[in-house]
């Protein structure tokens, strides 16, 4: 009986942690079958044009990632067109919970980690000035985590990502507002070599 218990509570978990964030999505060539993610040439529904996203259609199955038309490369990374050109994520004020509008840049970095095993990143993570010195570098850990955590249930390895914690002693604005902490509390993602 306690079995069953506990396997219900560790699929509600998965089910839980696969479809809390929701997605912004825009119409493309990606295509999944549907409620899960792939990538194919075709597909109806919620598909966006970096190959992944929610419809039915010829591709992926699943929550897994698949090749199709929207497959990242690494030459891709110094593309400013690219959404992997995006690689900063800002949070909220003393939180590490990552923002939905975040999930597609994620997502695509996800996408490329995966396909790509040999690609390292280091996930350095940002806090604004406000609190003890100690505190903040603890956030700014935790920040680095979440995004971790995140793409590693997307399919990414652990061997493939670092997470440093700044603090508040890297801040991107020196300024003492509202504005400028909010530029401040992030993770950036770094590849190897950049």
């Amino acid at each position: 009986m306690n079995m069953k218990l506990l396997a219900s509570s560790v699929l509600a978990v998965a089910l839980a942690v696969s479809g809390c964030a929701p997605q912004t999505t825009a119409p493309g060539t990606g295509g999944g079958a549907t409620g899960g993610y792939g990538a194919g040439t075709g597909g109806a529904g919620n598909n966006n044009p970096y190959g992944y996203g929610y419809g039915s259609g010829a591709g992926g199955s699943g929550s897994n990632y698949g090749a199709g038309s929207g497959v990242y490369t690494p030459a891709e990374l110094s593309n400013p067109n690219s959404i992997l050109a995006q690689r900063i994520i800002y949070f909220d004020f003393d939180s590490s919970n990552i923002r939905p509008e975040y999930m597609n840049i994620l997502n695509a970095h996800a996408s490329l980690l995966s396909a790509y095993p040999n690609l390292r990143v280091r996930l350095e993570g940002h806090a604004d000035e406000r609190g003890s010195r100690e505190y903040n570098v603890a956030l700014s850990e935790r920040r680095g985590y979440s995004v971790l955590d995140y793409l590693q249930v997307k399919g990414v390895r652990a061997n493939q990502m670092d997470v440093i914690g700044y603090g508040e002693e890297v801040p991107a604005d020196f300024g003492h507002n509202e504005a400028a902490w909010g530029k401040n509390r992030r993770v950036e993602i770094k590849y190897a070599g950049e």
